[in-house]
């Protein structure tokens, strides 16, 4: 059972004018994620999925409805107060990594703790290390991105989500530009901080990828088709496990 509502939206509305045209990209969405849930928001192109992350981010306001995130009511809020909450209590993970390539992978993560204006007692090089040894990179704290592989820039970003301690952590298509073996890794990852009581919500468009979630949450046309809990949780760690026992199985046969 959860302690308190990390997201409590309802009724969300979005809409965009486009000169006499009135576009509703979100039709009164009600969204509800407890402390320490794993959640998957799901939907096709169009259905208004980018939006709510957009607006669940604190990078958009809604047009209507209210918003509070982690007990703090955003929907009213400016792009500074935005801006300023966003960083505190959020950490993104994006399909792109977003990683600036001449910095290494300890650079890229403290790089938040820099913009953090809190006034926290701070330790950005420890703290960053930390967050690097939680994702199993303490060996390449040192490295470029381009001397990581695309699982090992992934887990770099969610490294970087994870520094500031945020309430939430927000995945928009993570394993997007991964093969399937690296995305089996990236997602048992995320369970194992949701096992440890971090809240996430990983937006995707594969269904595959929502059966790790704890509940998925589909949208269609801008309104909520479905909310509701995965009766047959898939463990990540476990898939990753049998793919690659498969895939030696394949080479050594191949091999034969």
């Amino acid at each position: 059972m959860s302690e308190h509502n990390v997201i409590e939206a309802h009724g969300l509305e979005k809409t965009y004018e486009m000169g006499h045209t009135s576009v509703h990209a979100l039709r009164g969405v009600d969204v509800v994620v407890g402390q320490g849930e794993m959640v998957a928001i799901m939907g096709a192109s169009g259905s208004g999925k980018s939006t709510l992350m957009n607006i669940l981010g604190c990078l958009d306001r809604p047009t209507g409805g209210v918003y509070q995130l982690d007990g703090v009511r955003v929907d009213g809020m400016d792009r500074n107060a935005l801006a300023d909450i966003r960083n505190r209590k959020i950490g993104f993970v994006f399909q792109g990594f977003n990683l600036l390539a001449r910095s290494s992978a300890l650079e890229n993560v403290e790089l938040p703790l820099l913009y953090d204006r809190s006034g926290r007692d701070l330790r950005p090089r420890e703290m960053a290390a930390d967050a690097l040894r939680r994702v199993g990179l303490e060996e390449r704290m040192e490295h470029d991105p381009s001397e990581l592989s695309g699982g090992q820039q992934q887990r770099v970003a969610i490294a970087r989500a994870l520094v500031t301690q945020p309430s939430l952590i927000l995945a928009d298509e993570p394993t997007g530009n991964l093969d399937t073996r690296t995305s089996l890794e990236v997602i048992a990852l995320f369970q194992q901080l949701n096992a440890d009581g971090t809240t996430v919500v990983v937006v995707t468009h594969e269904p595959d990828i929502a059966q790790y979630a704890q509940r998925i949450i589909e949208l269609r046309d801008g309104r909520v088709l479905r909310d509701e809990p995965v009766r047959y949780r898939r463990n990540a760690a476990r898939d990753a496990e049998a793919f690659a026992e498969t895939e030696t199985e394949t080479e050594t046969a191949g091999a034969a």
